[in-house]
């Protein structure tokens, strides 16, 4: 039996990772961390998770490298994680959840977060989106989990840039996401009567999973890659749908494309292609690890609509993390994932 502990399990995530890791059949939680509810009983915190975690308390992680885990998830907010992440690779394998070792460049961390306490370990880091770092991610002493957008947007992508079927300068990505992706601390921007029957455009030009995107996007182009990406709140508890626009090489038709799509995406557990004609919902992935794609082609106008549906608390965060925790200790990838989302 795996042992996992999670650092900072208070969380919209570290919850999503207990309810996963609860019916996993070859890990157990084995430790939580929460400074805010140190002492407490998980069933107290979250009572839905009753039954389940009875005789596990949250505790401050004083010591990082004494929780005897083989896998640690760092649940922890970017900036916080990067000292945390270094005293458990002391003692454990990581997963990190936040944004501190997922882009490469420390001059572009610096650009879009500020520094970087544990600077050396970037070049060592696996992005993990296991749809196309599959290989790497087994071996990895550490893998940066990828961000809720940034999953979205790049499956919706991969198949076309690495087909050279598109051109990489001309990607306008728009997202709507629901409001558990700002996190579970009290905001009033996120409160409910702020989002309640209100849709809104947040960050435009400055959103900080814009360098992720483009960073894995150019590695799949071979080229460096500038996107326009606009991020919008919806007034809904979870979800993220993506449309991305791009140019198509001269020619490229509808049928071309939906069948590189099928063809790719074949042997993906997690990845769903849609009928010619069909486009996904938020609701059709819900509390998932699926994302789903749906993709349009304007042969006039040598245009590709991609339309990609994923959870951003699954797919893109706490699932993500999982299927990553699977491939690291050899396990079936699907092992505690696969059910059918809660589509009502």
């Amino acid at each position: 039996m795996l042992k996992v502990a999670i650092v900072g399990g208070s969380g919209y995530t570290g919850f999503e990772l207990l309810r996963i890791l609860a019916l996993h059949p070859n890990a157990q939680v084995t430790e939580a961390t929460s400074r805010q509810y140190k002492g407490k009983a998980v069933a107290e915190v979250f009572p839905s998770l009753s039954g389940f975690y009875d005789r596990l308390r949250f505790s401050e992680p004083e010591d990082l490298k004494g929780l005897g885990a083989d896998i640690a998830f760092s649940a922890l907010p970017h900036g916080v994680s990067q000292g945390a992440v270094t005293e458990l690779l002391k003692s454990s394998r990581v997963i990190d959840l936040s944004a501190d070792f997922r882009i490469r460049d420390l001059s572009v961390y610096r650009a879009w977060y500020g520094d970087h306490a544990s600077a050396e370990l970037l070049k060592e880091a696996v992005y993990g989106l296991p749809e196309l770092k599959r290989k790497e991610i087994k071996g990895a002493r550490l893998v940066a989990n990828p961000g809720c957008y940034p999953t979205s947007a790049i499956l919706a992508l991969v198949p076309l840039l690495k087909e050279k079927l598109a051109d990489a300068s001309s990607i306008i990505v728009d997202s709507k996401s629901g409001v558990s992706g700002a996190g579970r601390s009290a905001a009033l921007d996120t409160s409910f009567v702020e989002v309640s029957h209100g849709f809104k455009a947040y960050k435009i030009g400055s959103h900080r999973h814009t360098p992720e995107i483009e960073q894995e996007l150019g590695a799949i182009a071979g080229a460096e890659v500038s996107i326009t990406f606009t991020p919008h709140l919806l007034p809904v508890s979870r979800g993220i749908l993506s449309t991305v626009y791009v140019d198509l090489a001269k020619g490229v038709s509808m049928k071309e494309v939906l069948s590189l799509y099928r063809a790719f995406y074949e042997k993906e557990p997690f990845v769903r292609v849609m009928d010619e004609g069909r486009f996904p919902d938020i609701s059709q992935v819900r509390a998932s690890n699926f994302c789903d794609l749906g993709v349009f082609v304007d042969e006039k106008k040598g245009k590709a609509i991609i339309v990609s549906a994923i959870d951003n608390l699954v797919k893109g965060a706490s699932g993500q993390a999982v299927q990553n925790m699977n491939i690291m200790a050899g396990f079936p990838e699907t092992t505690g994932l696969i059910a059918p989302p809660v589509s009502i």
